[in-house]
């Protein structure tokens, strides 16, 4: 199978057929083999209803239930663990992504040997205050701290190579990060792609500013993982044994000034230094500690689904 699209979706009852017969359109032009995977991420609406009579007309298309809203990172999760193309490109369901940029992206990843291509929407439709400015700055401290050098993370229109999409994990809030996620796994072949964007057609978008703050939180997430995830010691024990030496520092100076220079009888419980000493060598080992249970945790973890999924179609 040549493509497979992954659409994750909450509440976009509206769209759903125009964008099904959208999609359709240009595979069918292109003479693609492809799939279609709708993630209902717990819509209250009719989204569901639309997604069976879909996969009710045409095989290709495909449905994934889930029994609640568990966040567009699960839906993703879910959809690219049952994709089964060459290539697989994801989407929103807003009809703000054009599938008529799929045959390039495709090409991108077949012909040209990325990883990776993500989609750069250059021109918005979205208001300058509430989304441009939050969006450029996101991107600039993304930028920044990944080294991945791409000007929209938060685009939703991406293309990868199967290999991609199989070894990574998508989860909490991290899909604004796959490229981030890719790379730390070892696929650096990452480029970006000018892709129009559409000014919203149908109902409200489900995003917020607040997806800005919890993007930041995300991306210092991803930075301690990426640098960190697999050797919580090497940061938690260095912070311990830096507080540690700092701590026994002050300690042997006052032990050394009480007993050679303290003429005044003074008590070492009333100098500050004391204080400092045993507040930073108390630190210091819980620092300590923490790297250890981190490695020990690292060692016993588990996986466990992060998602409960109600109904699937021709699947």
């Amino acid at each position: 199978m040549n493509i497979s699209v992954v659409i994750p979706l909450l509440n976009e009852q509206e769209s759903l057929t125009e964008l099904y017969d959208w999609i359709a359109k240009v595979m069918q032009s292109n003479h693609f083999s492809y799939e279609i995977i709708f993630i209902d991420d717990g819509s209250t609406d009719d989204s569901w209803t639309i997604i069976e009579q879909l996969s009710n007309k045409d095989a290709n298309v495909k449905g994934i239930r889930f029994l609640k809203n568990f966040g567009k990172s699960q839906a993703l999760h879910a959809g690219f663990e049952k994709a089964q193309g060459d290539v697989i490109i994801t989407m929103d369901a807003d009809l703000q992504d054009n599938p008529e940029e799929i045959p390039e992206l495709y090409n991108m990843i077949v012909n040209d040997k990325f990883d990776l291509v993500s989609g750069w929407k250059k021109k918005r439709y979205d208001s300058v205050i509430s989304k441009n400015l939050p969006s450029k700055l996101f991107n600039w401290a993304a930028r920044r701290t990944s080294g991945v050098k791409l000007h929209d993370f938060n685009c939703g229109l991406k293309a990868y190579k199967k290999d991609v999409v199989k070894n990574i994990d998508v989860n909490g809030e991290m899909h604004r990060y796959i490229p981030v996620l890719a790379k730390n796994a070892g696929f650096t072949k990452i480029t970006e792609k000018v892709v129009l964007h559409q000014a919203r057609k149908y109902g409200t978008t489900k995003f917020g500013m607040d997806r800005f703050i919890h993007g930041f939180l995300d991306l210092l997430t991803i930075w301690f993982i990426s640098r960190f995830g697999k050797r919580p010691m090497h940061l938690f024990g260095a912070l311990g044994v830096i507080m540690f030496i700092i701590g026994f520092g002050f300690t042997l100076y006052l032990g050394i000034d009480k007993l050679f220079f303290n003429t005044t009888g003074r008590l070492i419980t009333e100098r500050p230094q004391f204080y400092i000493a045993l507040s930073t060598m108390i630190i210091g080992t819980q620092f300590f500690i923490a790297g250890f249970l981190g490695e020990i945790i690292l060692q016993t973890k588990q996986d466990k689904k992060r998602y409960l999924i109600k109904d699937e179609l021709n699947l």
